[in-house]
């Protein structure tokens, strides 16, 4: 049965079962809509744990319900969130860190380093800047209940700065019995110690997903900038809506149904422009990049000339226009990196300034010995922009001499199947589409895609030492123009190896009723604290 505008509009909607975990608080009260935030997302919160999955909607159900050791502010800057004292010893080899006195977890115990040491070590096993930050930590241990070590191998002045990086996943603190959990499986708990409660009893899977105040948290004295600050908690409740139609959701908006889109269409932003009572902002200012991901684990792909063959037929601009019709709002890129960032450059891009051309892409496929097997690739129904570009990477595909299957599934569902290293018969995959923010794609670190480190690296699993190489000293490197010179290196190694392909780059605004104030710009992360609603 479909749901229907009214039907989720109807704030309580009815009120769903606890969900099958034990533990799960239950909050105050439904409070009044005057104090409530209906926000329609991006996708279906397809998972609770927002390590097990780097989907951005599973952060931004980490960023209302648990709380991180360090907050990047508005300048770049790693700044204490949890954390009260920190420092390293005089030979820089050992940091000792304090947490806040008073942190507390939704079910009233003290958050504790037994708690943070584990959450490190889940987080560091799959994100980017984790596996490179564990690569120099010789141990990580509790001192006392409220006071850490990381004892490193070596000097690492980087180790703020990876720990506080905001690609996903981020670094979620979590009890210990959640954090002690496989990073591979999924926890069964969700009992944070963030700015909101998790709301299970008026939670109800696929539709809404509600978060209430903690009225016990108490956040920083310091104003909030970026993901660093005070987090302070205007509003009693925050509802993450999922409304598959987007034409019904800007309806909503403008109807006062509900308060924030976060990706209304870019062909109705002029309709939404001429309302005086909505609000388009740009939150993420970098925009977002679109990432094509390959598995190296099985032909076609385990094969550098067919992933070669792919950058040759891509023509970018097409895979975004049918989605981000207005040319202001979308562009094609051919850096590794963002463009627009430091780490832009034009190495290794004939197959961008030249492209695309389907006799080279096809001689590749022929050298490369490809066999003609169907290329699964996985196709998101749920999100426009995905839906689009697979479809006319599709057609790119098959205009070069691959046989493409295109298989049809909700966002959920990619981001399950996504963790199959199975052959396609297996249940497997070959290509699926995502994107990630602007920030996150900016240097060889930040972004967990950017591993290329086999079976540790994210979905796609890419193997290739001598960009981890290049990413070590990246870090290690002292000054703006070195990082600049690796940068370069690295793009003209990727470009030969090909972990992955971009689809371009654009800007998606948010749209929100006017009265609904105080969006913080950061990257990767809505954030829900600060916004007032009058």
């Amino acid at each position: 049965m479909r749901t229907t505008r009214r039907d989720l509009i109807a704030t309580g909607l009815a009120t769903a079962g606890a969900l099958a975990a034990p533990g799960l608080l239950r909050a105050q009260p439904r409070p009044p809509l005057s104090r409530t935030i209906r926000a329609v997302m991006q996708a279906d919160v397809a998972s609770y744990d927002p390590i097990w999955t780097a989907a951005n909607i599973a952060s931004y159900h980490g960023a209302l319900v648990y709380d991180t050791l360090f907050g990047i502010d508005k300048e770049g800057l790693p700044k204490p969130q949890m954390v009260d004292r920190f420092g390293p010893s005089d030979d820089k080899k050992t940091w000792t860190f304090q947490l806040r006195e008073g942190l507390r977890w939704h079910d009233g115990t003290a958050v504790t380093s037994a708690d943070v040491v584990p959450s490190i070590r889940r987080w560091a096993a799959r994100s980017s800047p984790g596996q490179l930050l564990m690569q120099r930590v010789a141990d990580i241990s509790a001192k006392d209940e409220r006071t850490f070590v990381f004892s490193l191998k070596e000097p690492f002045g980087a180790l703020l700065n990876l720990m506080v990086a905001t690609t996903l996943p981020q670094c979620f603190i979590m009890r210990k019995r959640e954090a002690e959990t496989d990073p591979y499986q999924k926890i069964d708990q969700y009992v944070g110690s963030g700015p909101f409660v998790f709301n299970t009893d008026e939670t109800k899977v696929g539709v809404q997903y509600v978060y209430d105040r903690n009225t016990n948290y108490v956040p920083r004295p310091e104003p909030p900038s970026g993901m660093a600050g005070g987090k302070v908690v205007k509003v009693d409740r925050v509802m993450l809506l999922n409304m598959s139609d987007a034409q019904t959701a800007v309806a909503a908006l403008q109807t006062d149904e509900i308060d924030f889109h976060e990706i209304p269409p870019i062909d109705l932003l002029p309709q939404l422009e001429a309302d005086p009572n909505i609000t388009i902002e740009t939150i993420f200012e970098l925009g977002f990049v679109g990432l094509i991901r390959l598995n190296h684990l099985h032909p076609p792909f385990n094969n550098v000339k067919l992933r070669q063959a792919m950058l040759w037929l891509i023509k970018q601009e097409d895979m975004l226009r049918p989605t981000f019709s207005d040319k202001r709002f979308f562009r094609g890129c051919g850096s590794f990196f963002t463009c627009g960032s430091a780490m832009e450059n034009d190495a290794n891009m004939e197959w961008f300034t030249k492209g695309p051309d389907l006799a080279k892409a096809r001689a590749l496929l022929k050298e490369g010995g490809y066999d003609g097997r169907p290329v699964v690739v996985l196709q998101a129904t749920s999100v426009p922009y995905m839906f689009n570009a697979s479809t006319v990477l599709a057609q790119q595909m098959r205009a070069a001499g691959f046989n493409v299957e295109l298989a049809a599934m909700d966002w959920a569902t990619v981001v399950n199947r996504r963790t199959n290293k199975g052959p396609t018969d297996q249940g497997g995959w070959d290509i699926f589409i995502t994107s990630g923010s602007g920030a996150s794609f900016a240097n060889p670190v930040i972004d967990v895609s950017m591993a290329e480190t086999g079976d540790t690296a994210w979905f796609g699993w890419p193997n290739n030492p001598r960009h981890e190489e290049l990413r070590r000293k990246w870090i290690d490197a002292e000054t703006l123009e070195e990082r600049k010179a690796i940068a370069r290196a690295d793009q003209e190694e990727a470009w030969n190896f090909v972990p992955h392909m971009y689809y371009g780059q654009w800007q998606q605004p948010t749209a929100h009723r006017k009265n609904v104030t105080g969006w913080l710009h950061m990257p990767d992360i809505i954030a829900f604290w600060n916004v007032t609603k009058a």
